[in-house]
C-alpha cells in the first residue's frame, strides 16, 4: 500500500507542468501556441529563453524529486524498483497532468529528472548524443528519440539490473511513443527545422 501511494504521489507531483504553472502567472497557455505542446520546446519557440528555462528548471527538479521520494521512503529490499517507478510515474504525470485535464508534454525533461537521481553517469552521454543529432539535423524531437533509444544500450552494455534496465525500455518506448507526431513530419518531410542549432552542418557544408 505504501508504494503504491509513493508511486501515486510521484505521477500527481510530475503533474505540475512548469509551463502551465508559469503560463498561468503570464496569463498564456501554450498548449494553444506553436506546436500546442506543454513542453521545453514550444516554451522556448513560443514564450523565450528565460520562459522556456524556468520551464526545464520545474521539469526536471519534479522528476528528481519523485525519484528521490522512492529511494528515501522504500524499504531497502524493493528501493531500486521503487525509485524507477516514481520517477516513471513522474513522466506519465507530465504526459497526461491530472491537475491540466491530462494535455501535456512528451516526458523528456521529467525523464533526466529521474536520471539525475537514479543514473547521473548517463546524462553526460545521452547529452552528447542528443547535441550529435541537434547540430546536424536541427530537429529537436528526433535528437531526444535518438538519445532516449541509446539508454536501453547503454544499460545493455554494463549488465545493469533488472529495474534499470527495464526503466531504459520503457523511457526509450515512451519518448518515441509522446514523439510519434515529430516522427511521422519528419516521414513526411514537414517537421519544423531548429536551423540556428544546425552547427555540424554548416561546418560540414563550409
Amino acid at each position: 500500500m505504501s508504494a503504491a501511494l509513493l508511486v501515486l504521489a510521484a505521477y500527481l507531483l510530475g503533474s505540475l507542468s512548469g509551463s502551465l504553472l508559469l503560463g498561468k502567472l503570464r496569463g498564456v497557455d501554450i498548449r494553444t501556441q506553436g506546436s500546442g505542446n506543454a513542453g521545453g520546446t514550444n516554451a522556448f519557440r513560443t514564450q523565450g529563453l528565460r520562459f522556456a528555462l524556468g520551464v526545464v528548471v520545474i521539469d526536471i527538479g519534479k522528476g528528481a524529486l519523485a525519484a528521490w521520494l522512492g529511494l528515501r521512503f522504500a524499504e531497502a529490499s524493493d528501493a531500486a524498483w521503487l525509485a524507477y517507478a516514481t520517477a516513471f510515474a513522474a513522466v506519465v504525470g507530465h504526459v497526461w497532468p491530472v491537475w491540466h485535464g491530462f494535455r501535456g508534454g512528451k516526458g523528456a525533461a521529467t525523464a533526466v529528472g529521474g536520471l539525475l537521481v537514479l543514473w547521473p553517469w548517463s546524462i553526460p552521454l545521452l547529452l552528447l548524443v542528443w547535441l550529435l543529432v541537434l547540430t546536424s539535423s536541427g530537429y529537436v524531437g528526433l535528437a531526444t528519440v535518438v538519445a532516449g533509444a541509446c539508454l536501453p544500450l547503454l544499460a545493455w552494455w554494463i549488465d545493469a539490473e533488472a529495474p534499470r534496465m527495464w526503466f531504459a525500455i520503457g523511457i526509450a518506448l515512451y519518448l518515441a511513443f509522446t514523439h510519434r507526431s515529430n516522427l511521422q513530419r519528419l516521414c513526411n518531410g514537414n517537421e519544423s527545422r531548429f536551423e540556428r542549432a544546425r552547427l555540424l552542418h554548416r561546418l560540414y557544408r563550409g
